[in-house]
């Protein structure tokens, strides 16, 4: 073992977390740096640092900063347009009192794939609280299965910012991790949203906030079925395309079968698939429910902002990767696990929890892990649903114990209204069943594959 090369991924690391941590330097600035430091530990020139940095920028964002703009925009229109409140109005109906928990966990399951987290979870929280207030039951019953919805989504399910991150680092097919966030995702959201919901409602009782405002009759919302269909359009497109071109219909070579192929290449890929779906919710969630283009154009400009963030931090985190990899360490690190025998999907699960609970923030512990991993995958052989597989293990890391520093734990506590205990035994404890389910379900599936 090269240990001036281990040396150098240790006090890249190092770097990373006492800069955002001890001096609140930014994230994106702050993993610039540790990259940096890693070429400089390991005895890289500095022109041939900065060429890996421009390398590494490049190689992530021609990817990532597409989709997650694209992403942003579809989302933005989608809350405008009162999107998310059908879903859960719809649900609500249907399900019924008795399995409103479940209604909750469906409809964060729905909202999170185009809504970022937080957004979604403040466009949504009254419908607990109107919950709450109708049964006398604790908040936390409807409260926990919505957070579970959200979270798994946001962490599983392209085309959400972190898999399609991970997914593009590690180099993992985008209709693999769709078709895997979902296997592991429903049984995970289930046992993290109602189950544990149902036991810490049970052992903490909170009540809804005081009405401030008589609630005003809801104005005419889309319809269920087209935000469906909106929101299914390109999931489908994309898992269409990476099932015909998977070894399941490699016996299939007629013409006709070829065109088809060759069409949904084209259409289903994520570029495509977002670009239309954009174009539909623009006339249908907009121009035809009367809202004017400067508007949809100002709704779209301002979805921007955080869609900028998230790209920025991915490039990052591609620049580390890059750095890993011309400098060697990945290659050395690679040998040190197939000599432990520690799996790969041990390794991922593992970097990112550490690197979450250390700093807080699950996206830039989902981009440095896979920073980590990509190198270790140059060499091993791994069919697409097994790496999407690593990339479901790494974000079920990234989601583990969320704490005070992490911005999501005081945005639970203060629309939930718990203290900061409570919010651990609640929030914490969930976001950490979460990943532990997430982690054993990849690895069972893994195993099996």
């Amino acid at each position: 073992m090269d240990y001036n090369l281990l040396l150098s991924i240790v006090g890249g690391i190092v770097i990373l977390m006492t800069l955002i941590l001890y001096f609140r330097i930014p994230a994106f600035i702050s993993l610039l740096i540790a990259s940096i430091s890693v070429g400089l530990m390991a005895g890289m020139s500095g022109e041939a640092i900065m060429k890996g940095v421009q390398n590494g920028m490049a190689g992530t964002l021609g990817f990532v900063a597409t989709v997650v703009g694209l992403g942003a925009m579809f989302g933005a229109i989608l809350e405008h347009s009162g999107g998310a409140r059908a879903i859960a109005e719809f649900t609500l109906k249907k399900s019924g009192e008795k399995r409103a928990p479940f209604a909750m966990l469906v409809t964060g399951f729905l909202v999170a794939v185009p809504v970022f987290f937080d957004v979604a979870f403040i466009i949504l929280v009254p419908v607990t609280y109107a919950l709450q207030r109708k049964t006398k039951k604790s908040l936390l019953l409807y409260g926990i299965p919505l957070l579970a919805g959200l979270a798994i989504t946001h962490s599983f399910i392209p085309p959400t910012p972190g898999p399609i991150a991970v997914a593009d680092i590690i180099g993992a097919d985008l209709g693999w991790v769709i078709l895997c966030g979902f296997l592991v995702g429903v049984p995970t959201a289930i046992i993290s949203g109602p189950i544990f919901g149902k036991y810490i409602a049970n052992k903490i009782h909170i009540e809804a906030p005081p009405l401030l405002t008589k609630k005003k009759d809801s104005e005419a919302l889309p319809g269920v079925g087209m935000i469906l269909l909106m929101i299914g359009i390109p999931i489908v497109l994309i898992l269409f395309n990476t099932l015909l071109n998977s070894p399941l219909f490699e016996a299939y070579v007629g013409q006709t079968f070829i065109r088809i192929k060759l069409f949904f290449q084209f259409i289903g890929h994520p570029f495509a698939a977002l670009i239309i779906a954009n174009l539909l919710a623009w006339y249908f969630l907009g121009i035809r429910r009367g809202v004017k283009k400067e508007q949809l154009l100002g709704i779209t400009y301002k979805s921007m902002e955080p869609a900028g963030v998230i790209i920025l931090l991915t490039g990052a985190g591609g620049v580390f990767k890059q750095m890993l990899i011309d400098t060697g360490a990945g290659a050395m690190l690679a040998e040190s696990l197939t000599s432990l025998g520690i799996p790969l999907l041990v390794f991922g699960f593992l970097a990112a929890a550490l690197i979450r609970i250390i700093q807080g923030s699950a996206t830039v512990a989902m981009i440095t892990a896979a920073g980590m991993m990509a190198p270790l995958l140059i060499a091993a052989q791994y069919s697409g649903f097994e790496t999407a597989l690593l990339v479901i293990a790494i974000a079920s890391g990234a989601s583990i114990l969320s704490h005070v520093n992490d911005s999501g734990f005081w945005l639970v506590s203060q629309y939930i209204g718990m203290s900061e205990k409570q919010t651990f035994r609640s929030w914490s404890m969930m976001t950490t069943i979460l990943a532990v389910c997430g982690f054993l379900f990849s690895m069972l599936l893994f195993l099996l594959a």
